[in-house]
């Protein structure tokens, strides 16, 4: 009996096909082919490709909240400029955890309300610090826009063809752009 279609299993092949084929193979027709179901099975469960990336950058972003240890993060006190940075970092993981990740997950609307706690515990982290609750949620923008930015491009580059050094200088600049961000929001903070 064949496996049912739904939409984490269409959501989770697509995430398989990207890692494949990337973003710019990434069909409609390759991933029914893939599922072994014709293509207009899929409009059943994602209006089309734009809706379908919306959905895989949630579940990106899920994944990576299930394995986020905020709460020890909180519980242990930590200041929030680390929690900063271990956002920063666990966000780039994510996203170069998927071939063209930072391209998924750019310009998508993640509209779960499930995911509206993973927000609040950061936020909240930094409000608790003194920043006010909008200066808290453009801290969080700014460092999302960052870390997309740095990863898109880090993905355009085949790491495969970089030497020691230079796969070094990629974990030096985005460190030292992270520090950047915690730095300004440090003295915004004053």
């Amino acid at each position: 009996m064949a496996e049912r279609l739904d939409r984490e299993r269409v959501v989770r092949a697509a995430l398989a096909l990207l890692d494949e084929v990337g973003l710019d193979g990434l069909t409609l027709r390759r991933l029914a082919q893939d599922l072994g179901v014709k293509a207009p099975a899929l409009y059943w469960h994602f209006a089309g490709k734009r809706d379908l990336l919306d959905e895989m950058a949630a579940t990106m972003l899920r994944d990576l909240v299930a394995g986020a240890a905020w709460d020890e993060a909180v519980a242990a006190g930590s200041p929030w400029q680390d929690c900063v940075r271990e956002s920063a970092t666990n966000l780039r993981e994510m996203l170069l955890s998927h071939r063209d990740g930072a391209r998924v997950f750019g310009g998508t609307f993640v509209t779960d309300e499930s995911l509206r706690g993973a927000v609040e515990v950061p936020m909240g982290i930094l409000t608790a610090a003194g920043f006010g609750p909008d200066d808290a949620a453009r801290a969080w923008g700014t460092l999302l826009a960052f870390v997309l930015g740095f990863v898109a491009e880090e993905q355009a580059v085949d790491r495969r063809e970089l030497d020691p050094s230079q796969a070094a200088a990629f974990e030096e600049r985005f460190g030292f752009g992270v520090d950047v961000i915690v730095a300004g929001l440090a003295a915004r903070l004053g």
